[in-house]
């Protein structure tokens, strides 16, 4: 991953840095030499990531606390790296809620497409040009599993995914020419800190172990510049086949029904 820096530096932002996957990319790029741009809302957890990352690797990190769901937040995140040399964008930040969609308030539906759809779209828009313009860079959008399934009780955030991912995959080829790369990352579930908050679901009820956000984030860095999409991990590749070329669509969508009803907490079940 060393080449990494050469190819797209020198700075790297990675919006959703405070924990989870997020946090774990601005780890693995400060190892390869980047210099970040740490962005979320929670300032203590981006500062003390920026004071561990510099004491280990030495590396200049910048900490932008900044909540990405506001209208005018992406703009403001442009302007406040508009004088640093991007090379590298990873898009991380997500929000995500499950059980029955209309007992979910509207507010909170409209917020998961604003974090996990819109804001992606933005952030390409603006680094993509960017990028562009100087010949070479990269765009990480980060989708899910779920994103290539109808999946009942994660309806919305399933759906939004689903965006990211033909989104980006569109992209890529687009921005291919111009010395862009775009992948987008899928990963199942993931031993985060969203992982075990997730609004009305257990996810260790799911039959599936939840990866290292290590090895998702190698996982991705390796395919970048290599692939359109990462699925990390065997068994979900090995989900991804059966949706695609074994169940029917109804088929896949009253498996997923069951299996997200099932590991729904209570009083969200249907």
């Amino acid at each position: 991953m060393k080449d990494l820096h050469p190819r797209y530096g020198p700075y790297a932002v990675v919006t959703g840095a405070s924990a989870g996957i997020g946090a774990e990319f601005a780890t693995q790029l400060a190892a390869a030499g980047f210099s970040l741009v740490l962005v979320a809302r929670r300032k203590e957890k981006l500062q003390g990531l920026a004071d561990r990352l510099r004491e280990r690797h030495g590396t200049t990190a910048e900490v932008v606390d900044l909540d990405l769901g506001r209208e005018d937040a992406v703009a403001e995140l442009v302007r406040r790296t508009a004088h640093l040399d991007v090379g590298l964008l990873v898009a991380s930040a997500g929000t995500a809620t499950a059980g029955p969609f209309l007992d979910t308030p509207l507010a909170t539906e409209t917020a998961v497409l604003d974090l996990s759809l819109t804001v992606p779209m933005r952030l390409a828009h603006e680094y993509g040009r960017r990028f562009r313009d100087r010949g070479r860079g990269a765009l990480v959008l980060v989708s899910s599993a779920v994103a290539f399934g109808a999946v009942p009780y994660l309806a919305n955030y399933s759906a939004a995914k689903a965006y990211v991912a033909q989104f980006g995959q569109a992209l890529r080829h687009e921005l291919k020419p111009a010395g862009v790369d775009v992948l987008v990352l899928a990963p199942g579930p993931t031993a985060t800190e969203g992982f075990a908050n997730t609004d009305g679901i257990d996810f260790t009820k799911l039959p599936m172990p939840a990866m290292s956000a290590d090895s998702v984030v190698r996982a991705a860095l390796r395919g970048l510049g290599r692939k359109a999409l990462v699925i990390p991990g065997p068994l979900n590749k090995v989900n991804d086949f059966f949706g695609k070329h074994v169940a029917t669509r109804a088929l896949q969508t009253a498996m997923f029904g069951t299996l997200v009803r099932r590991a729904l907490v209570a009083g969200r079940a249907t």
